[in-house]
Protein backbone atom coordinates (compact mmCIF):
# COMPACT_ATOMS: atom_id res chain seq x y z
CA UNK A 1 0.00 0.00 0.00
CA UNK A 2 1.29 3.48 -0.92
CA UNK A 3 1.92 5.98 1.89
CA UNK A 4 -1.18 8.08 2.46
CA UNK A 5 0.17 11.58 1.85
CA UNK A 6 -3.12 13.45 1.73
CA UNK A 7 -4.20 12.48 5.23
CA UNK A 8 -0.89 13.86 6.51
CA UNK A 9 -1.86 17.16 4.89
CA UNK A 10 -5.28 17.12 6.53
CA UNK A 11 -7.11 16.30 3.29
CA UNK A 12 -10.00 13.85 3.27
CA UNK A 13 -10.48 11.09 0.71
CA UNK A 14 -13.47 13.03 -0.65
CA UNK A 15 -11.37 16.17 -1.13
CA UNK A 16 -8.57 14.49 -3.07
CA UNK A 17 -11.12 12.70 -5.24
CA UNK A 18 -12.67 16.11 -5.96
CA UNK A 19 -9.20 17.41 -6.87
CA UNK A 20 -8.77 14.57 -9.34
CA UNK A 21 -12.22 15.16 -10.86
CA UNK A 22 -11.47 18.87 -11.29
CA UNK A 23 -8.14 18.12 -12.98
CA UNK A 24 -9.84 15.63 -15.28
CA UNK A 25 -12.69 18.04 -16.09
CA UNK A 26 -10.17 20.71 -17.09
CA UNK A 27 -8.46 18.18 -19.37
CA UNK A 28 -11.74 17.04 -20.93
CA UNK A 29 -12.91 20.60 -21.61
CA UNK A 30 -9.53 21.44 -23.10
CA UNK A 31 -9.51 18.37 -25.34
CA UNK A 32 -13.03 19.18 -26.56
CA UNK A 33 -11.99 22.75 -27.33
CA UNK A 34 -9.15 21.50 -29.55
CA UNK A 35 -11.61 19.32 -31.49
CA UNK A 36 -14.01 22.25 -31.87
CA UNK A 37 -11.16 24.48 -33.05
CA UNK A 38 -9.99 21.97 -35.65
CA UNK A 39 -13.61 21.62 -36.80
CA UNK A 40 -13.73 25.38 -37.37
CA UNK A 41 -16.32 25.98 -34.65
CA UNK A 42 -14.26 28.01 -32.18
CA UNK A 43 -11.43 30.35 -33.20
CA UNK A 44 -8.72 29.85 -30.59
CA UNK A 45 -7.51 27.56 -27.81
CA UNK A 46 -4.76 28.23 -25.28
CA UNK A 47 -4.29 25.03 -23.38
CA UNK A 48 -3.97 23.92 -19.75
CA UNK A 49 -2.82 20.39 -20.60
CA UNK A 50 0.10 19.34 -18.41
CA UNK A 51 -0.52 22.03 -15.79
CA UNK A 52 -3.80 20.91 -14.23
CA UNK A 53 -2.15 19.39 -11.15
CA UNK A 54 -0.41 22.63 -10.17
CA UNK A 55 -3.54 24.68 -10.83
CA UNK A 56 -5.96 22.49 -8.90
CA UNK A 57 -3.55 21.70 -6.08
CA UNK A 58 -2.95 25.42 -5.54
CA UNK A 59 -6.59 26.49 -5.75
CA UNK A 60 -7.69 23.85 -3.23
CA UNK A 61 -5.25 25.38 -0.72
CA UNK A 62 -7.03 28.75 -0.84
CA UNK A 63 -10.22 30.02 0.78
CA UNK A 64 -12.81 29.93 -2.00
CA UNK A 65 -15.17 32.10 0.06
CA UNK A 66 -12.93 35.15 0.47
CA UNK A 67 -9.59 34.98 -1.39
CA UNK A 68 -9.08 36.74 -4.73
CA UNK A 69 -7.46 35.02 -7.69
CA UNK A 70 -5.79 36.67 -10.67
CA UNK A 71 -5.15 33.78 -13.05
CA UNK A 72 -3.22 33.69 -16.27
CA UNK A 73 -4.58 32.37 -19.53
CA UNK A 74 -3.91 28.64 -18.99
CA UNK A 75 -5.56 28.46 -15.57
CA UNK A 76 -8.66 26.43 -16.34
CA UNK A 77 -8.02 24.23 -13.27
CA UNK A 78 -7.85 27.27 -10.98
CA UNK A 79 -11.07 28.88 -12.20
CA UNK A 80 -13.01 25.60 -12.19
CA UNK A 81 -12.00 25.11 -8.55
CA UNK A 82 -13.17 28.64 -7.72
CA UNK A 83 -16.62 28.12 -9.19
CA UNK A 84 -16.56 28.58 -12.96
CA UNK A 85 -18.43 25.89 -14.85
CA UNK A 86 -17.80 23.96 -18.04
CA UNK A 87 -20.67 25.93 -19.57
CA UNK A 88 -19.03 29.24 -18.60
CA UNK A 89 -15.80 28.19 -20.28
CA UNK A 90 -17.51 26.90 -23.43
CA UNK A 91 -19.51 30.14 -23.76
CA UNK A 92 -16.17 31.94 -23.72
CA UNK A 93 -14.71 29.58 -26.33
CA UNK A 94 -17.66 30.20 -28.64
CA UNK A 95 -17.60 33.96 -27.84
CA UNK A 96 -21.29 34.09 -26.98
CA UNK A 97 -23.25 36.85 -25.27
CA UNK A 98 -23.66 34.86 -22.04
CA UNK A 99 -19.90 34.40 -21.62
CA UNK A 100 -19.42 35.53 -18.00
CA UNK A 101 -15.80 36.49 -18.61
CA UNK A 102 -16.40 39.25 -21.12
CA UNK A 103 -19.69 38.77 -22.95
CA UNK A 104 -17.78 37.22 -25.85
CA UNK A 105 -15.52 40.25 -26.26
CA UNK A 106 -12.18 38.81 -25.11
CA UNK A 107 -10.09 35.91 -26.33
CA UNK A 108 -10.55 32.64 -24.41
CA UNK A 109 -8.37 32.41 -21.31
CA UNK A 110 -9.15 35.94 -20.16
CA UNK A 111 -10.94 34.69 -17.08
CA UNK A 112 -13.06 37.02 -14.99
CA UNK A 113 -16.09 36.44 -12.76
CA UNK A 114 -16.94 38.92 -10.03
CA UNK A 115 -19.13 36.60 -7.94
CA UNK A 116 -16.24 34.15 -7.53
CA UNK A 117 -13.57 36.86 -7.03
CA UNK A 118 -11.82 35.92 -10.28
CA UNK A 119 -10.22 39.16 -11.47
CA UNK A 120 -10.05 39.57 -15.22
CA UNK A 121 -6.71 39.64 -17.00
CA UNK A 122 -5.50 41.35 -20.15
CA UNK A 123 -3.68 40.15 -23.24
CA UNK A 124 -0.26 41.66 -22.37
CA UNK A 125 1.29 39.02 -20.13
CA UNK A 126 2.00 39.65 -16.43
CA UNK A 127 -0.27 42.68 -15.98
CA UNK A 128 -2.22 40.62 -13.44
CA UNK A 129 0.75 40.63 -11.03
CA UNK A 130 0.69 44.32 -9.99
CA UNK A 131 -3.13 44.10 -9.93
CA UNK A 132 -2.89 41.28 -7.36
CA UNK A 133 -0.53 43.38 -5.28
CA UNK A 134 -2.87 46.37 -5.47
CA UNK A 135 -5.87 44.31 -4.37
CA UNK A 136 -3.86 42.96 -1.42
CA UNK A 137 -2.92 46.52 -0.45
CA UNK A 138 -6.54 47.62 -0.75
CA UNK A 139 -7.65 44.73 1.43
CA UNK A 140 -5.16 45.66 4.12
CA UNK A 141 -6.20 49.32 4.05
CA UNK A 142 -9.83 48.25 4.53
CA UNK A 143 -8.94 45.80 7.31
CA UNK A 144 -10.07 42.76 5.33
CA UNK A 145 -8.70 39.26 5.81
CA UNK A 146 -8.02 37.78 2.41
CA UNK A 147 -5.09 36.59 0.34
CA UNK A 148 -4.55 37.35 -3.33
CA UNK A 149 -3.20 34.59 -5.52
CA UNK A 150 -1.76 35.25 -8.96
CA UNK A 151 -0.17 32.99 -11.56
CA UNK A 152 2.04 33.49 -14.59
CA UNK A 153 4.42 31.56 -16.82
CA UNK A 154 8.17 31.50 -16.42
CA UNK A 155 8.47 33.73 -19.50
CA UNK A 156 6.33 36.29 -17.68
CA UNK A 157 8.72 36.25 -14.72
CA UNK A 158 11.14 38.19 -16.94
CA UNK A 159 8.71 41.08 -17.42
CA UNK A 160 8.94 44.32 -15.47
CA UNK A 161 5.43 43.87 -14.07
CA UNK A 162 6.54 40.81 -12.11
CA UNK A 163 9.59 42.51 -10.61
CA UNK A 164 7.78 45.72 -9.70
CA UNK A 165 4.86 43.83 -8.19
CA UNK A 166 7.09 41.45 -6.22
CA UNK A 167 9.24 44.30 -4.93
CA UNK A 168 6.24 46.35 -3.74
CA UNK A 169 4.62 43.31 -2.09
CA UNK A 170 7.88 42.43 -0.36
CA UNK A 171 8.53 45.94 0.94
CA UNK A 172 4.99 46.27 2.32
CA UNK A 173 4.66 42.62 3.45
CA UNK A 174 1.41 42.21 1.55
CA UNK A 175 -0.65 38.97 1.59
CA UNK A 176 0.12 37.90 -1.98
CA UNK A 177 1.06 34.49 -3.37
CA UNK A 178 2.99 34.65 -6.64
CA UNK A 179 2.88 31.28 -8.41
CA UNK A 180 4.99 30.77 -11.51
CA UNK A 181 3.78 27.85 -13.62
CA UNK A 182 7.04 26.93 -15.29
CA UNK A 183 6.12 24.81 -18.30
CA UNK A 184 9.61 25.02 -19.86
CA UNK A 185 8.67 27.17 -22.88
CA UNK A 186 7.81 30.83 -23.38
CA UNK A 187 6.02 30.13 -26.66
CA UNK A 188 9.07 28.77 -28.55
CA UNK A 189 11.85 29.91 -26.19
CA UNK A 190 13.16 27.16 -23.87
CA UNK A 191 13.84 27.90 -20.22
CA UNK A 192 17.64 27.91 -20.59
CA UNK A 193 17.36 30.87 -22.99
CA UNK A 194 15.07 32.79 -20.64
CA UNK A 195 16.80 32.70 -17.24
CA UNK A 196 20.40 33.12 -16.17
CA UNK A 197 19.58 31.75 -12.71
CA UNK A 198 18.81 28.09 -12.18
CA UNK A 199 15.24 28.53 -10.92
CA UNK A 200 12.57 31.23 -11.03
CA UNK A 201 12.28 30.87 -7.25
CA UNK A 202 15.91 32.04 -6.89
CA UNK A 203 14.57 35.54 -7.52
CA UNK A 204 12.51 35.60 -4.33
CA UNK A 205 15.39 36.56 -2.04
CA UNK A 206 15.84 39.82 -3.93
CA UNK A 207 12.35 40.84 -2.85
CA UNK A 208 12.56 39.70 0.75
CA UNK A 209 10.25 36.72 0.46
CA UNK A 210 10.64 32.94 0.59
CA UNK A 211 10.84 31.13 -2.73
CA UNK A 212 10.31 27.42 -3.35
CA UNK A 213 10.35 25.21 -6.42
CA UNK A 214 7.82 22.37 -6.45
CA UNK A 215 7.04 19.44 -8.74
CA UNK A 216 4.11 20.82 -10.72
CA UNK A 217 2.95 17.30 -11.56
CA UNK A 218 2.27 16.62 -7.87
CA UNK A 219 -0.97 18.32 -6.76
CA UNK A 220 -0.39 17.41 -3.11
CA UNK A 221 3.06 19.01 -3.05
CA UNK A 222 1.64 22.16 -4.65
CA UNK A 223 -1.26 22.17 -2.17
CA UNK A 224 1.19 21.95 0.72
CA UNK A 225 3.35 24.83 -0.58
CA UNK A 226 0.43 27.15 -1.34
CA UNK A 227 -1.25 26.34 1.99
CA UNK A 228 1.95 27.29 3.82
CA UNK A 229 2.20 30.52 1.79
CA UNK A 230 -1.43 31.38 2.52
CA UNK A 231 -0.95 30.74 6.24
CA UNK A 232 2.11 33.02 6.25
CA UNK A 233 0.21 35.74 4.41
CA UNK A 234 -2.74 35.60 6.80
CA UNK A 235 -0.39 35.98 9.77
CA UNK A 236 1.03 39.19 8.30
CA UNK A 237 4.35 37.63 7.29
CA UNK A 238 4.15 38.83 3.70
CA UNK A 239 4.28 37.37 0.20
CA UNK A 240 5.73 34.12 -1.18
CA UNK A 241 7.01 33.00 -4.57
CA UNK A 242 6.18 29.45 -5.59
CA UNK A 243 7.51 27.90 -8.80
CA UNK A 244 5.73 24.78 -10.08
CA UNK A 245 7.68 22.85 -12.71
CA UNK A 246 5.72 20.86 -15.25
CA UNK A 247 5.57 20.69 -19.05
CA UNK A 248 3.27 22.16 -21.67
CA UNK A 249 1.94 19.08 -23.46
CA UNK A 250 0.35 20.98 -26.35
CA UNK A 251 1.56 23.70 -28.71
CA UNK A 252 1.52 27.19 -27.18
CA UNK A 253 -1.90 27.74 -28.71
CA UNK A 254 -4.04 26.47 -31.56
CA UNK A 255 -2.14 28.90 -33.83
CA UNK A 256 1.30 27.46 -32.97
CA UNK A 257 3.27 24.59 -34.51
CA UNK A 258 5.57 23.35 -31.76
CA UNK A 259 7.35 20.93 -34.09
CA UNK A 260 9.46 23.90 -35.18
CA UNK A 261 11.20 24.17 -31.80
CA UNK A 262 10.93 20.86 -29.88
CA UNK A 263 11.13 17.19 -30.76
CA UNK A 264 8.26 14.70 -30.63
CA UNK A 265 10.46 12.51 -28.44
CA UNK A 266 10.74 15.28 -25.83
CA UNK A 267 6.96 15.71 -25.71
CA UNK A 268 6.34 11.95 -25.49
CA UNK A 269 8.83 11.67 -22.64
CA UNK A 270 7.02 14.44 -20.75
CA UNK A 271 3.69 12.64 -21.18
CA UNK A 272 5.00 9.82 -18.97
CA UNK A 273 4.80 12.27 -16.03
CA UNK A 274 1.30 13.52 -16.90
CA UNK A 275 -0.43 14.09 -13.55
CA UNK A 276 -3.82 13.02 -14.90
CA UNK A 277 -2.38 9.49 -14.85
CA UNK A 278 0.18 9.68 -12.04
CA UNK A 279 -2.31 11.17 -9.56
CA UNK A 280 -4.88 8.56 -10.58
CA UNK A 281 -2.26 5.90 -9.84
CA UNK A 282 -1.69 7.39 -6.39
CA UNK A 283 -5.43 7.42 -5.67
CA UNK A 284 -5.71 3.79 -6.80
CA UNK A 285 -2.76 2.76 -4.64
CA UNK A 286 -4.32 4.28 -1.51
CA UNK A 287 -7.63 2.58 -2.24
CA UNK A 288 -9.73 5.62 -3.23
CA UNK A 289 -10.00 5.15 -6.98
CA UNK A 290 -11.24 1.92 -8.51
CA UNK A 291 -12.02 1.03 -12.12
CA UNK A 292 -15.72 1.39 -11.30
CA UNK A 293 -15.22 4.87 -9.81
CA UNK A 294 -13.12 5.92 -12.83
CA UNK A 295 -15.84 4.73 -15.22
CA UNK A 296 -18.48 6.62 -13.23
CA UNK A 297 -16.42 9.83 -13.22
CA UNK A 298 -15.67 9.54 -16.95
CA UNK A 299 -19.39 9.16 -17.70
CA UNK A 300 -20.32 12.09 -15.46
CA UNK A 301 -17.71 14.42 -16.97
CA UNK A 302 -18.57 13.41 -20.54
CA UNK A 303 -22.16 14.44 -19.82
CA UNK A 304 -21.02 17.78 -18.38
CA UNK A 305 -18.76 18.56 -21.35
CA UNK A 306 -21.37 17.48 -23.91
CA UNK A 307 -24.06 19.60 -22.26
CA UNK A 308 -21.75 22.61 -22.05
CA UNK A 309 -20.74 22.27 -25.69
CA UNK A 310 -24.30 21.94 -26.95
CA UNK A 311 -25.55 24.82 -24.83
CA UNK A 312 -22.74 27.18 -25.87
CA UNK A 313 -22.99 26.29 -29.54
CA UNK A 314 -26.72 27.06 -29.57
CA UNK A 315 -26.46 30.21 -27.43
CA UNK A 316 -26.87 33.59 -29.18
CA UNK A 317 -24.05 35.94 -30.02
CA UNK A 318 -24.09 39.43 -28.56
CA UNK A 319 -26.18 42.00 -30.43
CA UNK A 320 -24.00 44.32 -32.56
CA UNK A 321 -25.67 47.25 -30.81
CA UNK A 322 -24.01 46.17 -27.56
CA UNK A 323 -20.47 46.56 -28.92
CA UNK A 324 -19.81 49.76 -26.99
CA UNK A 325 -21.18 48.54 -23.67
CA UNK A 326 -18.64 48.64 -20.82
CA UNK A 327 -16.40 50.85 -22.96
CA UNK A 328 -17.89 54.30 -22.42
CA UNK A 329 -19.85 55.73 -19.49
CA UNK A 330 -23.58 55.91 -19.95
CA UNK A 331 -25.80 58.78 -18.83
Amino acid sequence: MTENRHHALGLSDETVLEMYKTMLLARKIDERMWLLNRAGKIPFVISCQGQEAAQVGAAFALDKEKDYILPYYRDMGVVLTFGMTARDLMLSGFAKAEDPNSGGRQMPGHFGQKKNRIVTGSSPVTTQVPHAVGIALGGRMEGKDFVTFTTFGEGSSNQGDFHEGANFAGVHKLPVIFMCENNKYAISVPIEKQLACEKVSDRAIGYGMPGVTIDGNDPLAVYEAVKAAADRARKGEGPSLIETVSYRLTPHSSDDDDRAYRSREEVEEAKKLDAIFTFADYLKNVGILTDEVVASIEKELAGIVNEATEYAEQAPYADPESAMLYTYAEE
